[in-house]
Order: structure tokens, then sequence, then C-alpha cells
């Protein structure tokens, strides 16, 4: 896959492209993706992501907790799986926010992505102001013989499937809806840091993962996981949080994995979450907080073995 950050994005040969933001890469965004990558496949084309860095909500700070449900490097991670041959972070600034919709589709996508099919959500806006729509670039598009086309929204539960929605099931700890709609269950991707080697002294060694700053955490508390190491996924449990029992002050996120027994600092890891279990809280005494280790362990592997984990358990 070819990565493209900056602005030389032309391309050599005609290209299927699909525009978007593309946060947490949910079955409406994996939609638009298969189709274009049809459309390539079918007519000959380059298949081509276009999205934006940093997102536009972070640039025109829209909202002071906006955060992602998918970190940058976790984004190309998943475009890369998906089997684009090209994905584009066009760097998002208030000058190019400024651009017209026409100079923008003609300019960028039409000429110098060589596209021929573009393939767009019913909801895209674009442009100064958010001016442009879908019907602008079917007519911009018709001008140069150039197929565009509009995707409907999809629905989970009789409702429209987008990141906003899914970012609030997250901070709900729906984390089911949540991973339905993205149709992988969301994760945190990330190099194994050293942490304080608690967890080993008192029988529950745990990996810490280093996140994004700007990735969208689900509330602090313990989780049922999975993560994948090495090609091999293993069970556990995941704690956000600022461990107060021992007097932790910044956010971690640790996992123990069952019958796991590795050293694996600075090696990357994924971890999966499906289930929420308990909130953070502080605990009278190191041997209090081992034996809640332990009902969190037994609660993560009764999900496992649970119904629950039906929909999901063929897949992870």
């Amino acid at each position: 896959m070819e990565h493209i950050t900056d602005t030389q994005i032309e391309q050599d040969r005609p290209t299927a492209v699909t525009i978007g933001n593309f946060d947490g890469l949910h079955m409406g965004h994996r939609s638009l993706i298969g189709l274009t990558k049809e459309f390539a496949k079918e007519e000959g084309l380059k298949s081509v992501v276009f999205t934006f860095s940093p997102h536009p909500k972070l640039v025109f700070k829209e909202r002071d907790d906006f955060a992602l449900v998918m970190a940058p490097s976790e984004k190309k991670f998943s475009m890369e799986q998906l089997g684009i041959d090209v994905y584009i972070e066009y760097p998002f600034t208030p000058e190019f926010a400024a651009l017209s919709p026409e100079e923008f589709a003609i300019n960028l996508l039409f000429e110098k992505l060589k596209c021929k099919v573009l393939i767009v959500g019913e909801n895209y806006k674009f442009g100064h102001k958010q001016a442009g729509d879908y019907r602008l670039l079917k007519q911009l598009g018709d001008e140069r013989d150039i197929k565009v086309i509009f995707v409907p929204s999809v629905l989970f539960e009789e409702e429209r499937v987008s990141s906003s929605r899914i970012r609030q099931c997250l901070r709900d700890k729906n984390l089911e809806a949540a991973n339905r709609m993205l149709t992988v269950p969301y994760f945190i991707l990330g190099e194994v840091a050293q942490g304080k080697k608690l967890g080993r002294t008192i029988g529950f060694p745990t990996v810490n993962i280093e996140a994004h700053p700007l990735k969208l955490f689900p509330p602090n508390g313990v989780y049922a996981t999975k993560t994948l190491y090495n090609g091999k996924m293993y069970y556990g449990v995941t704690n956000i949080g600022k461990n107060p029992t021992v007097n932790g002050t910044f956010k971690v996120v640790e996992t123990y994995l069952f019958d796991f027994h590795q050293t694996v600092y600075g090696e990357t890891i994924q971890t999966y979450f499906f289930e929420f279990i308990r909130s953070e809280r502080k605990f009278p005494s190191v041997e209090a907080l081992r034996q809640q280790m332990e009902l969190d362990a037994d609660s993560a592997k009764a999900y496992f073995a649970s119904q629950r984990y039906d929909f999901w358990r063929n897949k992870f």
C-alpha cells in the first residue's frame, strides 16, 4: 500500500476514489471502501482512500473532549489489511479548508488523482463552509465523464451508523453495540512499555500499552479483552486507569493475559475490547487488589464462555 501524508498526491494512472474521515472504519466506511475496490478491479483502476490529518474537528477545536476511535497508526494498519492501493492522509489546515468545493473536487480529486470513479456517502459535505455535496460532485463529474456514486447510510438497529454514535457507545461502556457497528471490535494497537512491575509480584504480570494521546478510551475500569501477539490470540483482562491503589497518576492500559509467560517489551500488540467488567476503584491494600484481580479474571472467562460472546466466537 502506498501511504501519502503530504500534498504530493499525483497519481500515474486512473483511480477509483472514496473520501471521508473514516474514523473507526465502521460498517458504513467499509461499504464505501469495498465498493471502491470493486470498481477499481472491474475497470483496471487504482483504489484510493482519501482522508485528512489531523481530523478536521481537531483543527477547528469544535469540542474540547474530541478524541479518535482509531489513532492514525491504527487506521493505517487497518487500511493495509483492507487491501487499499493508495491511502492518503491529506494535511488538513485552515487554508485547505478555505478551498471552494469546485477547487477541491476538480484540482485535487479529478486532476491530481486522475479520478475516474468517485464514491461518497450520502451525507458527505466538503469545501469551504461545507458548501459542496453529492449533487455538486455529480454535476462536476458528469461534465468530465467521471462516475460519481453516492452510497446510502448503513443502519444498525434502525439508526444511522456514524463515528459519533460509536464514540458515544464507547463512553457509555456499550461495547457490544460499538463493536457491531465497527465490524472489528474496538482495539488499542501499541508498543509494550515497562510498567511498575507490581502485577508480577502478586501473580498477575501485565503488559502495558503506550497508546496514542488523541485516542478515545472507554471509561476507566476493567474489561474482558483478547490480545493478538505474534499471530496468536490470548484471552485476558485489561485495566484502563491510573492504578489508584498504588497512587498512580497517569492513565495506563495494562492487560493480564491468561496462560502467557513471555517478556515483550518494545514489541507491538493489539488488544480488542469486548465487555465492561467493573469501574476503577482504590483498594485498601495490595492483597485486596490481588483478590479482586482473581475475580476479574473469572468474570472475563465467564464472559468468553457465555452466549454473549457467540457473535464473535468464530471471528476472534
